[in-house]
């Protein structure tokens, strides 16, 4: 394909974040509440959509744990799919409880729905107590001290794909992650330096998130390319690239799902091509020669 520009997402894309954001996500549940999903369960989310912000896929993860101690009988892949079906995202999670349990029931449940001490057992798992002082500002208050997830976090993309994507293309970044956390990860591949601030977009610079097309569209603007394509490891990333195909008729976008993520194997390129991936790559690593071809 020619392409002028390409823009990556970092999770599951440029570091492998299964022991990490997963983990936390896991793992911050099961710290609240003394139950929590499996590992494995997150993709569910990811697939319903919405879910681009990893504390909002916590607080449904811990939504459907106390709603299924309040009557809701649905498996947790019916609940996913009931959340789709609403639009994806938190707000369609809670819908799907409510409208299951009731009024009363809803009520009781976001009684103990605890989502700032979620968010905060989160950044303090995955942050680990020094890097949560210092990006927090708060002291930890778990039982148990830890160095942090983060720390657990392979590098999927190889440098000599690094240096080939920078030769040639303009590079951007287009993450959920806050910028600070960002910046951690882009420094250990080796990007944080070559790629400039004017040319990520984090959680801190937009509201909306995935599958929203406006930071997609934003970069290319920023990189005057005619053509774009953005490359991601969830179904979102890649309707990311097929809502900035509908929003702006004047440039050209493709997703490409890797199967470095979450979604892999003939599922996982099946789901992607539901949605319109211009194609399904075993890694990043595999982009510049498929661009050249």
């Amino acid at each position: 394909m020619n392409a002028a520009a390409v823009v990556l997402d970092i999770d599951g894309v440029l570091v492998d974040v299964a022991d990490s954001y997963r983990r936390a996500i896991v793992e911050s549940v099961d710290v609240v509440y003394g139950r929590t999903i499996r590992k494995d369960d997150i993709q569910e989310f990811k697939d319903a959509g919405g879910f681009n912000n990893d504390w909002e896929l916590t607080y449904a993860a811990a939504l459907y744990i106390l709603a299924a101690e309040e009557g809701y009988s649905q498996s947790l892949e019916a609940y996913t799919d009931e959340i789709a079906a609403s639009g994806g995202g938190l707000e369609a999670a809670e819908s799907v409880v409510r409208e299951a349990i009731g009024a009363r029931a809803t009520q009781r449940v976001t009684g103990r729905w605890d989502r700032e001490r979620l968010r905060d057992v989160f950044q303090q798992l995955y942050l680990g107590d020094e890097l949560y002082r210092g990006l927090e500002g708060g002291e930890p208050d778990l039982e148990r001290e830890t160095a942090g997830f983060i720390h657990d976090e392979p590098v999927l993309l190889e440098p000599e794909a690094r240096d080939q994507l920078l030769a040639d293309y303009d590079v951007g970044v287009l993450t959920g992650r806050p910028a600070a956390e960002a910046e951690i990860a882009l420094d250990r591949v080796g990007l944080d330096d070559a790629v400039p601030v004017e040319h990520r977009f984090t959680m801190d610079d937009w509201e909306e998130g995935k599958p929203h097309p406006r930071a997609l569209t934003t970069l290319a603007e920023r990189f005057d390319a005619e053509s774009v394509v953005f490359v991601g490891d969830t179904l979102d990333d890649v309707r990311t690239a097929v809502n900035a195909s509908e929003a702006d008729s004047d440039r050209e976008y493709r997703g490409i799902g890797v199967l470095t993520g979450g979604l892999t194997g003939e599922e996982g390129r099946l789901k992607y091509e539901n949605e319109g991936a211009a194609a399904i790559l075993e890694s990043v690593n595999a982009l510049p020669d498929w661009l050249e071809s």
